[in-house]
């Protein structure tokens, strides 16, 4: 039997450590996805991100994200509603873009509440993970044994796994009143506040 273990990180950096970790452990880059929506995503040699564009930025997110094992050969930008272009890869990437991912730059639409309910999250917890992504953060979710579940949950929150139901609290306590996919996507200066609000660097670890 397996279980689906998913995650929401407030930095890019901190998910992309954790999936490579992962990895690491015997988890099949096959069984991890990773959704991207980081608004201060830099490349393999650390410079920034021209954000030029919201598909600019997909594009150039993607090729951050691609340092990350061989998850990210079916690397693709989705649009999702209420979030706006996300890169993603993976399981949970194909089940929202459907059969065929398409490379970098192809689009795509999916809800991520109604692939995480299907997966065995509760709505509660899916309708967090995003408006997290929504707000700029990176969903990291595992299909792992359940002989290695426990491990893969260390692995997950040791670098700053989000609590789903406190930042759901934290949310409501500021007006939101759950996942709306009819919502404007956030700005890259709105999801900057974010990261200023809630950011951990990888270096506080």
């Amino acid at each position: 039997m397996t279980t689906t273990i998913t995650r929401l990180f407030d930095n890019h950096a901190d998910a992309k450590r954790a999936v490579t970790e992962l990895e690491a452990l015997g988890v099949s880059h096959d069984d991890i996805s990773i959704l991207g929506n980081d608004p201060d995503y830099d490349d393999d040699r650390g410079e920034g991100v021209d954000h030029a564009g919201d598909v600019d930025r997909g594009v150039k997110t993607g090729a951050a994200v691609g340092g990350i094992g061989g998850l990210l050969a079916g690397v693709g930008l989705l649009a999702i509603p209420g979030i706006g272009p996300v890169v993603a890869a993976g399981w949970l990437a194909t089940t929202l873009a459907g059969a065929g991912l398409g490379a970098i730059g192809g689009a795509a639409t999916g809800t991520i509440v109604g692939a995480l309910t299907d997966a065995g999250h509760s709505r509660d917890d899916a309708g967090v993970y995003a408006e997290g992504v929504r707000r700029g953060g990176t969903l990291v979710s595992a299909r792992v044994n359940d002989a290695h579940a426990d491990e893969a949950e260390v692995v997950l929150n040791k670098y700053g796994a989000v609590n789903a139901t406190d930042r759901g609290r934290d949310y409501a306590s500021n007006g939101w009143a759950g996942y709306d996919e009819s919502a404007p996507a956030y700005t890259i200066e709105e999801m900057q506040a974010e990261r200023s609000r809630y950011g951990r660097r990888t270096d506080e670890i």
